[in-house]
């Protein structure tokens, strides 16, 4: 079964930055998009950014223009840079892959982050 293996997580100070990096641990084919989510402590997980097969990419509005979202297609490996970081993006981060034409949706582990003042 393949699993999304999440890595970058950390400790930061506001202002500061972080790499979120995602891949999976097994062969994959059909890859879709991907997306990073996150789940801030008694919130729902939601949506952060998004990116399609031909790289077309989307992000929630508190975001924008902070965070960027990349693909790597040969690694079919998934980045999210995020920069001037704030308390509120605080929380785990998850990766999610849709493949094999949509059949097949695959959660990471979840990273968590954290952002002190």
């Amino acid at each position: 079964q393949v699993q999304l293996v999440e890595s970058g997580g950390g400790l930061v100070q506001t202002g500061g930055s972080l790499r979120l990096s995602c891949a999976p641990s097994g062969s994959i084919s059909g890859l879709n998009s991907m997306a990073w989510y996150r789940q801030a402590p008694g919130k729902q997980r939601h949506v952060v950014a998004h990116i399609t097969s031909d790289g077309t990419t989307s992000y929630v509005d508190s975001v924008k223009g902070r965070f960027t979202i990349s693909r790597d297609n040969a690694k079919n490996t998934v980045y999210l840079q995020m920069n001037n970081l704030k308390s509120e993006d605080t929380a785990v981060y998850y990766c999610n892959f849709v493949w094999a034409g949509g059949y097949h949706s695959t959660w990471g582990q979840g990273t968590q982050v954290t952002v002190s003042s």
